[in-house]
């Protein structure tokens, strides 16, 4: 048992980090009272989280037990077009509204990263701060939080794309090429820049499931 709560935040954020890290992963079924020992909560907070998560279809329901849901590939298609309008448009937002010390911490995440190559967990830990800073950058609160509904469900993804031979370089590439229109205040360069860099993304994603698939089918 943890005993301090993980610093205070709540069953529900402790549960969707779990899954977004992949402790807990697509199929995998979630009991209530290990969840509560896990993280060092009663179980009740832990009922209300599951119930939520449930909601929002994070979690789906067999028989009595509550499993990690999964994304087919119509949902994944559907998934990154939605990103790709709305990460998009928050770069868009944050060319013309980024305060210069925003901007300089994308600058940095970029130059941060360009050291965690060929560690993908690493790089998918700021690979999502990264994005985040930028929704946050938009300033745009409808927004905002318009996009922490599409990251919480890519959450279902059980692998990062950034494991693919190649793609982190590609990635950060792509990050330098988002923040270098943000730091010009150019919307359109920034908006073309970020929505290329999530179909980068959702190619790599796709060729990542196929081949999945080709070694499930011949074990």
């Amino acid at each position: 048992m943890t005993g301090n709560r993980q610093n205070g935040r709540d069953a529900y954020e402790l549960i969707l980090e779990a899954i977004d890290i992949g402790v807990y992963q697509p199929g995998d079924r979630l009991v209530e009272s290990e969840l509560a020992e896990r993280f060092g909560v009663s179980r009740t907070p832990v009922r209300e989280a599951l119930q939520r998560l449930e909601t929002q279809s994070l979690l789906r329901r067999e028989g009595r037990s509550l499993i990690v849901a999964s994304l087919d590939h119509n949902q994944l298609a559907e998934l990154y077009v939605v990103r790709a309008e709305l990460e998009g448009l928050a770069a868009r937002l944050a060319a013309r509204h980024a305060t210069p010390e925003e901007v300089r911490v994308l600058r940095r995440m970029v130059e941060e990263d360009r050291t965690l190559v060929g560690e993908p967990a690493a790089l998918a830990r700021t690979n999502r701060r990264f994005h985040r800073q930028i929704h946050l950058a938009s300033h745009n609160r409808y927004l905002v939080q318009q996009l922490d509904l599409v990251h919480r469900t890519m959450a279902l993804m059980a692998t990062t794309s950034l494991a693919v031979e190649g793609r982190s370089q590609g990635a950060i590439g792509e990050h330098d090429a988002i923040v270098r229109a943000i730091e010009a205040g150019d919307g359109d360069a920034a908006y073309a820049a970020l929505k290329e860099h999530i179909s980068k993304a959702f190619e790599t994603r796709l060729e990542l499931d196929a081949r999945q698939e080709e070694r499930l089918a011949g074990s």
